[in-house]
């Protein structure tokens, strides 16, 4: 069976599908409402992502599991481990396989599991937004909403 849960948020609703034991996307796509069953683990990510949004969570714990290769399900892996209100550039994130570069960032954009595996945290080498498929307006304050919670010293980030 599947399940869903749908929460407005500061960067438009967002909705939670799980089935009886992972979520398996989190997604900004627009999604009618009606029709859709909710159940513990969605009702679960939802109020950790509230708990986000209010600054009062870091590290998500939900069981997740989305479909993917093996090297897709490692490049997600490794996007877990990029610290909350920390980014990197993607040539730091595949310094472990430079020639891989594009298809981790392919990897990266197939993530379906936004907010909770981090790939917004990942940005160009240069220092600017690029790359995310919930648009690069929901990117920046997500960054933005995570330097401020962290305390970083900024009030905005420079892209």
């Amino acid at each position: 069976m599947k399940y869903a849960s749908i929460i407005a948020s500061p960067i438009g609703n967002i909705t939670i599908f799980a089935d009886d034991d992972f979520v398996y996307s989190i997604t900004f796509a627009e999604i009618k409402a009606e029709d859709l069953i909710e159940n513990k683990l969605t009702r679960n990510a939802a109020a950790q992502l509230n708990a986000y949004f209010d600054g009062k969570l870091k590290d998500f714990d939900l069981p997740i599991k989305q479909k993917g290769t093996e090297f897709q399900q490692d490049v997600w892996q490794n996007l877990l481990t990029i610290p909350y209100g920390d980014t990197t550039s993607y040539a730091k994130f595949s310094a472990h396989k430079p020639l891989a570069i594009r298809a981790i960032a392919a990897a990266n954009g197939k993530n379906d599991i936004a907010i909770v595996i981090p790939c917004h945290r990942v940005i160009g080498s240069n220092g600017k937004l690029v790359g995310y498929a919930g648009g690069l307006w929901r990117k920046q304050w997500l960054l933005q909403h995570e330097s401020e919670t962290e305390q970083k010293g900024q009030t905005t980030l420079k892209f």
